[in-house]
């Protein structure tokens, strides 16, 4: 898929791989909330001229594809959708917990791998890995 961006001096085709995950604590309360983060996701990264070009919350941890413009460090991008949308939960949904702060709901740090030429399996794995991770459960049980 050879599809390139531009910028005002640049042509450009960035894409990583991003895995992050709440704070253990946390845990259920994401379950409860992942359906409703990708479009708060989608929208944050485009306020960094970025975009997900695929994405899957899983009960534990959120998988991305971004494509992230040369002008922007990964870390700076994956650092503001994991604190705007902290907040964004804490807003939206902290009502209902007590001591629910929207700073301590990911944990610190990520995973990023560059994309380069494996972007379909990338992607594939992406869309894939919640059954993948079900399947690898059930065969465990009879272990």
């Amino acid at each position: 898929m050879e599809e390139t961006a531009s910028l005002s001096h640049a042509k450009w085709e960035c894409k990583y791989h991003v895995v992050f995950i709440p704070k253990c604590r946390r845990k259920l309360l994401y379950g409860q909330l992942r359906k409703y983060l990708g479009d708060v996701f989608r929208e944050l990264a485009r306020q960094k001229e970025s975009r997900v070009e695929e994405g899957h919350r899983m009960p534990d941890h959120v998988h991305m594809l971004v494509s992230i413009p040369p002008k922007y460090a990964v870390s700076q991008v994956v650092g503001y959708i994991k604190g705007k949308s902290a907040i964004h939960i804490a807003r939206v949904y902290g009502e209902r917990k007590r001591n629910f702060v929207g700073e301590h709901f990911w944990a610190r740090g990520y995973f990023v791998s560059t994309v380069g030429r494996d972007e379909e399996v990338i992607r594939e794995y992406i869309r894939h890995q919640e059954a993948e991770d079900k399947r690898l459960e059930q065969m465990n049980l009879w272990h």
